[in-house]
């Protein structure tokens, strides 16, 4: 069986710190399709930890927060959900519905998780270990942070 390989990869460097959604290559096969992403080629940092949300309300809203160093990659390989990214100077949205597409999240971006789809699975890897200190919850203070980091 022939199986044909398509690279979507992001082509900025590593240490090139705005959000943006990377695409990770795909394998198309008769068997079943792939998707793989590699740490620290692909992906953009070396994961510490990784979580899964899934079973979220229609209505309901997840993050509303921004890290101080941690590195995220946001994933929905199931289903479809809406994520804002905002670096206080910088604000969109955008729709994760492909298993390889990710959204990459660097430190001090204000990210918001919400219109889950029944079915959504988002898989998040972080190059962190949890501390909640590395936690800024309030917009108000995020953006007091984010202009003074300029």
């Amino acid at each position: 069986m022939s199986s044909t390989i398509q690279w979507f990869i992001e082509t900025s460097t590593m240490d090139d710190n705005r959000f943006r959604l990377i695409e990770l290559p795909r394998i198309v096969d008769a068997r079943g399709n792939l998707t793989v992403g590699e740490f620290g080629r692909s992906i953009p940092f070396h994961p510490q930890r990784y979580f899964i949300v899934y079973q979220v309300p229609l209505v309901e809203t997840r993050g509303e927060h921004a890290h101080r160093e941690c590195h995220q990659l946001l994933v929905g390989v199931r289903g479809r959900l809406s994520v804002i990214a905002d670096d206080s100077r910088h604000r969109e949205e955008f729709l994760l519905d492909r298993p390889n597409v990710g959204l990459y999240l660097p430190p001090m971006v204000w990210g918001i998780q919400y219109k889950y789809s029944p079915d959504a699975v988002l898989l998040v890897f972080a190059s962190h270990y949890y501390d909640a200190e590395d936690y800024i919850r309030n917009y108000d203070q995020f953006l007091a942070l984010a202009g003074a980091a300029r």
